[in-house]
């Protein structure tokens, strides 16, 4: 189960997810960031370092960001 990111973090850009993971698995493009899903270790740094709270465990993800599951794992198909 990796981590996911979600809306508050479009056009948010802070990048304190990424200084924090161990295991370089937070990429971006111009919109927001995106976690790997296949390289997240579930170490869970990302989650209190994000400043708009936009981070949450795959299964914790509320119903209505659920969409960002699929977001981020598609991210990292292109």
């Amino acid at each position: 189960m990796a981590f996911v990111i979600t809306s508050p973090c479009k056009d948010e850009k802070a990048a304190e997810c990424v200084e924090v993971c161990p295991v370089d698995c937070i990429h971006s493009d111009e919109v927001m960031f995106y976690i790997d899903p296949d390289t997240c270790i579930e170490c869970g740094a990302c989650e209190p370092a994000c400043p708009v709270e936009a981070i949450y465990e795959e299964e914790m993800v509320p119903e209505e960001e659920k969409e960002y599951i699929q977001i981020n794992a598609d991210f990292f198909k292109k």
